[in-house]
């Protein structure tokens, strides 16, 4: 375990540095990240269109506090850890990983001073596009297979988060996850648009093998399960598999229905941090 956290760490190092050995955007005439996030296209997210997907924290009040933990937590360690790309998975269909995704760049995107890029990368049964009520017959994985450019397919929410999902599910999901053009075209646009961070939404790690070849491209990965129907030895294997594969930032147990408002739902930090 301590030769693959070792081999882990001087990936993410050796990613680090060649990011930061490129030269930096606004020269030889290329736009600056704020101006590339300005031209892409916005869209709005309509209240009645947040609360039939449980965007909540799109809405406020009290059902977006747990998703403000979750993002205080997230960015806490991330910042000191100097971690910037987050995968979010599940043992299963139906845990709700799309939901905690997609409400953890709303959280982390109302910090004005972050850039939040929301990736989804579960292409068998891609989720983004619905819960935002995006429009488009583009998708992601023709973007990690260089048929078309991130701007085609990314679209923007207010000023600081963007968006890209798949308007169908790709071809050969396992086989362009694992590749190491994909590797390449994330680092391409990490590179270009700079974000502070980057979340993907993935399959759920029993139903494919889609994740074991992918998650050595993110710093870290939050396990969602469902309080009533992901199965203990489920949970527990799963978090080990993804302790060999990346860092487990936490454990979100969704779906609680027998707790008070203010704790919807738990959450497990690093080495059992509450």
């Amino acid at each position: 375990m301590e030769r693959l956290e070792a081999a882990l760490s001087k990936a993410r190092e050796m990613r680090r540095t060649a990011l930061s050995a490129q030269p930096a955007p606004g020269r030889d005439g290329a736009l600056g990240p704020e101006a590339e996030w300005r031209r892409l296209p916005e869209i709005a997210l309509a209240p009645q269109a947040a609360s039939r997907h449980r965007l909540a924290a799109a809405i406020g009040g009290r059902d977006a506090v747990p998703y403000d933990m979750l993002r205080s937590r997230a960015i806490r360690t991330m910042r000191e850890k100097q971690w910037t790309r987050v995968a979010v998975t599940s043992p299963d269909a139906g845990c709700g990983k799309t939901t905690i995704a997609a409400n953890l760049a709303l959280a982390l995107s109302r910090q004005k001073d972050l850039r939040v890029m929301l990736v989804d990368l579960d292409l068998r049964r891609p989720g983004i596009n619905r819960v935002f009520g995006i429009a488009s017959t583009r998708s992601v994985w023709e973007v990690l297979e260089r048929k078309l450019p991130f701007e085609e397919v990314a679209v923007r929410l207010g000023e600081n988060l963007v968006i890209a999902g798949n308007a169908a599910p790709g071809r050969h999901p396992a086989e362009t996850l694992h590749s190491a053009q994909t590797r390449d075209v994330l680092d391409e646009i990490e590179q270009r648009w700079r974000p502070d961070v980057m979340i993907f939404d993935m399959s759920p790690m029993l139903a494919t093998d889609d994740n074991v070849g992918f998650l050595g491209n993110v710093d870290c990965a939050i396990l969602v399960a469902a309080a009533e129907s992901t199965r203990l030895s489920g949970i527990d294997g799963c978090e080990k598999e993804l302790a060999q594969l990346t860092n487990v930032l936490g454990v979100v147990l969704n779906k609680c229905r027998y707790l008070d408002g203010s704790e919807s739902y738990a959450y497990e930090g690093p080495a059992g941090e509450a």
